[in-house]
C-alpha cells in the first residue's frame, strides 16, 4: 500500500491502476448542471446565512432573501464557512487530482489549515478542534488530519455532525464515471474532519445523487446511494429517507446532526412541487430550484448549512441556468470569489481539470473567431439606452459607452471592458438546439436584468459571439416587457436594427422562447423552414 513519508509519497503501480478514473464525456445540458452545483450550494448557503439559529427571524410564509448579518455578520450574498471549505476541497478537485489519493487529501487538509487562519469566518466545534490538533501535528497532512477526526470521534461518540456533509458535492464531480471512486472519495475527503461512519454515509448518499443529476437529470440517485452503504446500514438509512419524504423540512430541526440535515433538506427538494411550466404566466419547471431552496431555509436551526446542502443537489439537478440571475450577481466570499469563479471551479472539476479547446473556463479572454464577425454595434429599435452587438465588441471598449454590460456567450476571466468597471451580467445559454433545459427561463431572466438595469439608469450592451441569435431573442423579449410589443413585432424591429443579419431562426428553441414567454403560438419566419415544435412540459425536455 501507498504509504506517507516525509518528503513526499511512495507509489504503489497496483493501486495507481486500480484509482486510474474513467473519464467522461459530458453533453452541454450536463455541463451546465456540473455548472450548478458549486454555486448552488453557495446561493443556498448566503440564502440562509441571515436566519441561522435564528439570528434574524422568518415568518411563515416569508420569502427568505440574502440580507446578510446573521452570525458573521456577513454581507448581503456572502456565503459562510460551509462554501469556504467547499471552496477548499474545490481548489484540489479542479486540477484534475483524484480525491482518494493521499497527494490530493494532503493538498486539501492544507487548505483547510490556511483556511482557518486566514479566512474562517465562522467554523463548527469539531471542525476547529480536529485543524488545531493536526497544526500540532507532524508529517503528512492529510493522515494528520485524518487521525486527529478519528481521536475526536473517540473522545465524542456524537461527533456525525454535519460538516462534511455540507462540502461534499465538489467530490461528486471529481469521480463522474465511477461510482465505486466517488463512494471512496467521499468517504475519504470526509473523514478529513468527521470520523463517524454516519457522516460518511451521508457523503457517499448525496454524491450519489449529484452524480445522477448531473448525468440523467433526476433526483434517483440518492436512494441508488443506499446500495454503496455498509450493509448493515442501508435499512435503516432507507427508513430515514422514507422519514424525510413524509415529513416537512421543519420536522427536521434540530439538524446539527448529519441525518437530520440531510433529511431536512432531502424534505425540502422532494416535497417541494414542481411548477407546471407555463412561461407565459412565469411559470417555469427551473423554478423548482428556488422554491425548494426557499424550503429548505424554513427547516430552520442551522439554516446555512441545510440550504447548502440542498442547494449543490438543486444545481446538480436544474443546472446553473436554473439559478436566479440576481442570486448569481450577488453571491460572493472567501477567498474574493464570486459566482462565475464557483461556476469555473465546477466545470474544472468535472472536465477532471482539463479545458475547453478555446481554453474556456480558465482562458482570461475567449478568442474572437470568424463566427464572431468584426466588431459592431446596433441600437436597440425600442430603447436607444440599450446596444446590441458581439463579443469583438468588448475588446474595443471605447466603442460600448455603457454602464453595464449582458454577456449571453462565454467571455473569459477578464473583465469585460478592459480599462473600464462596469456591471457584468454572465447568462448561461448556449446557442445549440437541445443545449439548454430551459431557455424560456434563462432568456426571460437575461431581459429583465436589461429592464432592471435601464431602471436603474445604466446604459447597457447585450451581446454573444457573432451578436445574432442570442442577441436577437434577448433584445425582442425586453421590448415585449417594456413596451407590450407582440413577438413578431418586436423579431422583426431587431431584425431590421441588426441589419437583416442574423440566424436566430436556426436556433427553434430560443426562437420559439419569444413567443411562449408571451403567451403565443410561435411563427415561423417568413423564408424560414419552421422547426419542428417542442413540448416543453415533457420529461424529455428536462
Amino acid at each position: 500500500m501507498a504509504t506517507h513519508h516525509t518528503g513526499g509519497t511512495m507509489s504503489n503501480p497496483a493501486l495507481d491502476q486500480a484509482r486510474r478514473r474513467t473519464p467522461v464525456s459530458l453533453s452541454e445540458v450536463a455541463t451546465a448542471r456540473a455548472a450548478g452545483v458549486l454555486i448552488g450550494a453557495a446561493v443556498g448557503d448566503s440564502l440562509g446565512v441571515p436566519y441561522e439559529f435564528g439570528s434574524t427571524e422568518l415568518l411563515p410564509g416569508q420569502r427568505p432573501a440574502m440580507i446578510g448579518g446573521g452570525l458573521g455578520p456577513y454581507a448581503p450574498g456572502e456565503y459562510s464557512d460551509d462554501t469556504q471549505m467547499h471552496v477548499c476541497v474545490a481548489k484540489v478537485a479542479a486540477t484534475g487530482a483524484d480525491l482518494r489519493t493521499p497527494e490530493a487529501l494532503d493538498a486539501i487538509a492544507l487548505n483547510f489549515l490556511d483556511w482557518i487562519r486566514n479566512g474562517a469566518s465562522d467554523r463548527g466545534m469539531q471542525t476547529s478542534a480536529v485543524l488545531s490538533a493536526t497544526a500540532r501535528s507532524t508529517g503528512a497532512p492529510g493522515t494528520a488530519m485524518t487521525s486527529a477526526a478519528a481521536g475526536y470521534a473517540r473522545r465524542n461518540p456524537r461527533s456525525a455532525g454535519n460538516g462534511s456533509l455540507m462540502r461534499t458535492g465538489i467530490v461528486a464531480l471529481a469521480h463522474l464515471g465511477d461510482v465505486h471512486a466517488l463512494a471512496e472519495a467521499a468517504r475519504a475527503v470526509s473523514s478529513l474532519t468527521h470520523a463517524d461512519p454516519l457522516a460518511g454515509d451521508a457523503c457517499v448518499l448525496w454524491c450519489s445523487g449529484i452524480r445522477t443529476a448531473v448525468l440523467k437529470g433526476s433526483f434517483d440517485g440518492v436512494r441508488e446511494g443506499l446500495a454503496l452503504l455498509p450493509g448493515e446500514r442501508r435499512d435503516q438509512w432507507a427508513a430515514w429517507l422514507d422519514e424525510a419524504e413524509s415529513n416537512p423540512p421543519r420536522r427536521f430541526n434540530p439538524n446539527g446532526f448529519v441525518v437530520s440535515a440531510l433529511q431536512a433538506a432531502w424534505s425540502a427538494i422532494i416535497r417541494t412541487p414542481i411548477p407546471e411550466h407555463r412561461p407565459e404566466r412565469g411559470s417555469f419547471r427551473s423554478q423548482h430550484f428556488t422554491h425548494a431552496l426557499e424550503a429548505a431555509v424554513h427547516a430552520g436551526n442551522d439554516t446555512d448549512t441545510v440550504a447548502a446542502i440542498a442547494g449543490m443537489l438543486l444545481g446538480a439537478r436544474w443546472g446553473i441556468g436554473a439559478i436566479p440571475l440576481r442570486w448569481q450577481q450577488s453571491v460572493h466570499g472567501w477567498p474574493g470569489l464570486q459566482g462565475p469563479d464557483l461556476m469555473r471551479l465546477a466545470v474544472l472539476t468535472a472536465r477532471q481539470g482539463r479545458d475547453e479547446y478555446n481554453g474556456w473556463p480558465s482562458v482570461s479572454r475567449i478568442p474572437s473567431t470568424y463566427k464572431s464577425g468584426p466588431a459592431y454595434r446596433a441600437v436597440h429599435p425600442h430603447d436607444s439606452g440599450v446596444l446590441l452587438g458581439n463579443l469583438p465588441l468588448t475588446e474595443t471598449p471605447q466603442a460600448a459607452p455603457v454602464d453595464a454590460v449582458v454577456s449571453l456567450c462565454r467571455v473569459g476571466t477578464d473583465p469585460i471592458l478592459a480599462g473600464r468597471t462596469v456591471e457584468h451580467v454572465q447568462v448561461w445559454l448556449v446557442d445549440l438546439p437541445g443545449a439548454n433545459t430551459d431557455p424560456d427561463f434563462v432568456l426571460d431572466q437575461a431581459a429583465r436584468e436589461v429592464l432592471r438595469l435601464r431602471r436603474e439608469g445604466k446604459r447597457v450592451l447585450i451581446h454573444c459571439v457573432a451578436g445574432r441569435s442570442r442577441t436577437a431573442a434577448v433584445a425582442a423579449r425586453y421590448s415585449s416587457l417594456r413596451t407590450g410589443t407582440r413577438p413578431m413585432r418586436a423579431l422583426q424591429a431587431v431584425h431590421r436594427a441588426l441589419g437583416g443579419h442574423w440566424r436566430l431562426p436556426h436556433n427553434p428553441d430560443i426562437y420559439q422562447a419569444v413567443f411562449r414567454l408571451a403567451g403565443g403560438q410561435p411563427q415561423p419566419w417568413p423564408g424560414h423552414r419552421d422547426a419542428p415544435r417542442r413540448d416543453w412540459n415533457s420529461p424529455l425536455n428536462w
